[in-house]
């Protein structure tokens, strides 16, 4: 049967019609959305079904369903699907809530014995247990998901029960955000490292993917005694085969010689060796400079306040990670190496976002780009 004359021009209110462009332009909606949405605005424009068909790569006949159905009802949520109400559900709503109630539960010697976690199969077992209905593996995925719930998933927290917590983050905060004039802080910490080599070469697969053999040999250990400059990025850094007091007074003698005049200030954790011990190692190191150090600690268990740790994450990616050292000498190059390379090129201070104010601290690491946001919140 042949259709009649098709109107042309596709009337729609002018602001209405601002946030249909404003939804084409900007493209963040749903894909389909976005070209009904434009088919609507052609149809606006006085462009012909065929023509708008050409435009979208779309049939004539589903431009002119949506030319339709968005003239029978003019607004953003008409372009959306339709509600559909699908297959009814085989599970009854009971077994659902009794699976989620199970989920929710960690496992018990009373409900399962020897499992400290959920699976799929043993969420199976258990709800056929106590309800004589077997639900698939995949089955239970689906409905977990659509709740979002992960019961295999297992997350690790630390509290921190230093009690001086707050005055202590504040005390390194303030140094990192407003640091003293004509003084340097700079942070200090060690990193322990294994010295290993691939039993076969590393190679690079057809797909870029880097292969490297599981297996290896261990050369021993040695530590990295770093310290960070906060101002300038800078790093000193020395490779020794253990950690010791007497080395690491060695390695804060050498900062003190690259700093001789300044006022230093240390920020640390709370390692036995950062304290002065019996042999007040540290007092004693102090009076030798003229008390012109100031060391500063950071909260128990918040050694990633440590802006050190920042560049020892650096290295770990670059250097450690995925290396292949032949010998405890071999890493050592490598490390020594690296360092000179970041102090000639690459060295810049880290951008510091925590802050304990809570409610400013959220706002501005949330606004953080990747690159800036440092450290974790």
């Amino acid at each position: 049967m042949p259709r009649g004359p098709e109107p042309r021009h596709l009337h729609i209110h002018r602001d209405l019609l601002r946030e249909l462009k404003s939804l084409v332009w900007q493209g963040r909606e749903i894909h389909l959305v976005v070209q009904r949405a434009r088919i609507v605005v052609l149809a606006h424009e006085g462009h012909g079904t065929e023509e708008i068909a050409q435009i979208v790569g779309w049939t004539a006949r589903a431009v002119r369903k949506w030319k339709a159905r968005f003239e029978s009802a003019p607004a953003l949520g008409t372009l959306n699907d339709a509600a559909r109400s699908g297959r009814p559900s085989k599970v009854p709503l009971s077994i659902r809530c009794q699976l989620v109630r199970l989920a929710c539960e960690r496992p018990n010697h009373e409900i399962m014995r020897f499992r400290d976690v959920w699976t799929y199969a043993s969420l199976s077992d258990v709800l056929a247990a106590k309800t004589g209905y077997r639900l698939s593996i995949s089955e239970i995925g689906r409905i977990l998901r659509f709740k979002e719930i992960r019961p295999h998933h297992v997350a690790q927290w630390l509290h921190c029960e230093d009690p001086d917590f707050l005055p202590k983050a504040e005390a390194v905060c303030e140094l990192y955000l407003n640091p003293p004039k004509d003084a340097v802080v700079v942070c200090v910490d060690e990193k322990p490292m294994q010295a290993l080599e691939r039993r076969h070469p590393t190679h690079v697969g057809r797909n870029g993917t880097v292969r490297y053999e599981y297996e290896y040999k261990r050369h021993g250990t040695q530590v990295l005694l770093a310290a960070f400059d906060i101002a300038s990025g800078k790093v000193l850094g020395h490779v020794l085969p253990r950690r010791t007091g007497p080395a690491l007074v060695d390695f804060m003698e050498a900062l003190a010689r690259k700093y001789p005049t300044q006022q230093v200030h240390v920020v640390w954790d709370n390692l036995n060796v950062h304290y002065d011990g019996k042999d007040e190692r540290w007092t004693r190191f102090n009076a030798r400079h003229g008390d012109r150090f100031h060391f500063i600690y950071t909260p128990k268990h918040a050694s990633w306040m440590n802006q050190v740790e920042i560049w020892f994450s650096i290295l770990h990616r670059r250097i450690l990670r995925h290396a292949d050292f032949g010998s405890a000498d071999h890493q050592k190059d490598d490390v020594e190496g690296f360092i000179r390379h970041w102090n000639k090129t690459e060295a810049h201070p880290f951008r510091w976002t925590w802050r304990t104010d809570h409610v400013k601290n959220r706002r501005e690491v949330a606004s953080a780009t990747t690159a800036d946001a440092q450290v974790p919140s």
